[in-house]
């Protein structure tokens, strides 16, 4: 009968979090949220009108069984009967048809919205600065990308349109009920609390049982992320740890399944409750029909009368039921939108200004002029750094971990702004560039070389979507790794595997040098680039890389002396200042930070390489 829904589930009850985090409704926020209805207003307005008519045609067939028993059967009149029941036919499938119109367009507002928020949302956060990323976890950002949007789409389908629904049916089956009859009206008014009240305490019940069974579904599968994955099951196996994590298993999936049945069994309970309750209302709507129409006599009292008032009654229970949990509801659809607006209005800090500008790029003369840089006003990074790269040079970028060498480069890229000072390219500082044009024109290959899981030719092309055969194949000879794809069954078309694991570190290292290749760029950084290869892997690259570089301003963040040396100068970084510069053997005079890390460091990966 359609008393139970809602009950019971989770949606029900608000936890203690919610209830300490409920969002705060405000004027700005409302409007904000109906921006993203008003597109599709005029769809709104179909959805209504299906909805007043839906609930007004409702009402007919429980109005018609009145007249069949009263008119049709009490007087034996057949014809009479057909033509009541082909009315009621026509007027249940009419009902049914423009169910299945609102349906549809609700579905069809509810999925464009979605697409419109989740294309704003990829395209904002496409425009975050890379601190971002640094400090929001992923599986934040997917929440947000797909389950707190898409949950958008069960705010309109349910929260709005059905509170609506909900309250068309309740009007309607009100004043049909009290058309027919006040006084019974108020008996089949006054049976609602009763059905009501068991449910809402049963339903607690079992809305705490559903959460204890989600926290331990949510124990399981962070057991199943963290010992199934990749490196999880490689973990396991190098540790034996097979048995333990099995037992571990086990545990959990048996507190789950006990937790579970228990909610079922209250929940049959509940069922029985209702079913016994549901029945109790028409015996007493029965009991004050008889009253009145055998007692008292009421002539305009009748036996179809009461078969109607008892279907119209059983009508008002869900409805009722579902506005009880609208406050739940309401604040929920609140803090998914509150949670989706603190996305968007996290604020783009790096990005290009209004007259951003494209200058000539026929030299590339880098300047850095007294840069200082703290992350998030932690411990300085860089302090009053100061260099000059002239065009076409290479310049390597030495010092211990943690000296600030990448740091140098992430801010000629703007993955990050200068605290102060500047850095400049031939002499326009890298934040008057256009942002796109700044990055296109520089190339970088890094230490941990990231492929998609996708085709050794789709992760070329990610550097130049229009790319010939015949680029792709001049690239990949430059990058050595030309023989290596034609070796492959598929070629060019073999996968990657998931940030290319069925790739050695060597071969995913030259697959990203034949990608910067690809896209030429006027600017090269090669931000220890060769530091995870071994040393065969690393010369048939140095050379490929020297070529690379030849005619194109580049920086070299280097672990191997092979790649130093092919450096015209080196810059000597400690603790976040330049302490030393010059050539090799310049540097190798003095008895200074490149003289310790020759000694502890590239002198013994050389004597290693031999």
């Amino acid at each position: 009968m359609g008393m139970g829904r809602g009950l019971g589930g989770p949606r029900g009850y608000l936890t203690e979090e919610e209830k300490k985090n409920r969002p705060k409704l405000s004027k700005e926020l409302l409007f904000r949220i109906l921006s993203y209805l008003k597109p599709y207003r005029v769809q709104f307005v179909f959805v209504f009108l299906a909805i007043l008519i839906s609930a007004v045609i409702g009402l007919f067939p429980s109005i018609i069984t009145g007249r069949i028993v009263d008119q049709a059967l009490v007087g034996k009149n057949m014809q009479l009967l057909i033509q009541l029941l082909l009315l009621a036919l026509v007027t249940l499938t009419t009902a049914q048809a423009i169910g299945v119109l609102q349906s549809y367009i609700n579905s069809w507002i509810s999925q464009r919205i979605i697409f419109d928020m989740q294309n704003q949302m990829y395209a904002h956060l496409q425009q975050m600065p890379h601190s971002f990323y640094t400090n929001e976890k992923q599986g934040d950002i997917l929440t947000r990308m797909e389950s707190d949007i898409s949950g958008v789409g069960t705010v309109i389908t349910s929260t709005l349109t059905t509170s609506v629904s909900n309250i068309a049916v309740m009007i309607a089956t009100l004043i049909a009920l009290f058309t027919m009859n006040w006084r019974m009206a108020l008996v089949g008014i006054a049976i609602i609390p009763m059905t009501l009240i068991p449910a809402r305490t049963v339903g607690k019940t079992r809305w705490k049982l559903l959460t204890d069974v989600q926290n331990e579904r949510d124990k399981m599968n962070q057991l199943i992320t963290e010992t199934l994955s990749v490196s999880g099951s490689m973990l396991m196996k190098l540790f034996t740890r097979e048995k333990s994590e099995y037992d571990r298993f086990v545990s959990v999936n048996d507190s789950v399944t006990r937790l579970t049945l228990k909610e079922q069994r209250s929940g049959k309970w509940f069922i029985m409750i209702l079913g016994t309750l549901s029945q109790i209302g028409p015996l007493l709507i029965y009991f004050t029909g008889g009253v009145l129409m055998i007692s008292n006599g009421d002539a305009t009292l009748t036996i179809g009368t009461i078969t109607a008032m008892i279907a119209l009654v059983n009508r008002l229970y869900g409805p009722v039921n579902s506005l009880l949990n609208l406050g739940v509801d309401f604040t929920r659809s609140l803090a998914l939108f509150t949670r989706i607006f603190d996305y968007y209005d996290k604020e783009v800090t790096i990005k290009s200004k209004p007259d951003a500008i494209k200058p000539d790029l026929s030299s590339t003369e880098i300047r850095y002029d007294l840069v200082s840089f703290t992350y998030e006003h932690k411990t300085p990074i860089l302090n009053d750094v100061s260099f000059m790269i002239p065009s076409g040079k290479i310049f390597a970028i030495v010092g211990p971990s943690g000296a600030g060498k990448s740091t140098i480069v992430n801010l000629l890229l703007r993955l990050y702004d200068v605290n102060s000072g500047s850095v400049s390219i031939a002499g326009t500082d890298v934040r008057d560039f256009e942002l796109a044009y700044l990055r296109g024109n520089i190339g970088v290959v890094t230490q941990d070389a990231y492929l998609f899981n996708g085709t050794i030719r789709e992760n070329l092309l990610y550097a130049k979507p229009d790319a010939t055969q015949e680029e792709l194949e001049a690239a990949c000879r430059l990058a050595n790794i030309y023989d290596f794809i034609v070796s492959q069954e598929l070629g060019y078309d073999a996968m990657v595997g998931n940030r290319g694991l069925k790739l050695s570190g060597g071969e995913k290292q030259r697959i990203s040098l034949a990608r910067v290749v690809l896209k030429n760029p006027k600017i090269l950084i090669l931000d220890e680039a060769t530091s995870s290869l071994d040393s065969i892997s690393e010369n048939t690259i140095q050379n490929a890389m020297e070529l690379v570089m030849a005619g194109r301003t580049s920086i070299v963040i280097a672990h191997r002396l092979s790649t130093v040396l092919a450096a015209d100068r080196i810059l000597v970084l400690k603790d976040g200042t330049i302490v030393e510069q010059g050539t090799h053997e310049q540097l190798l005079e003095h008895s200074g930070v490149y003289r310790e890390l020759y000694e502890t460091q590239f002198r013994r990966v050389l004597e290693q390489d031999q």
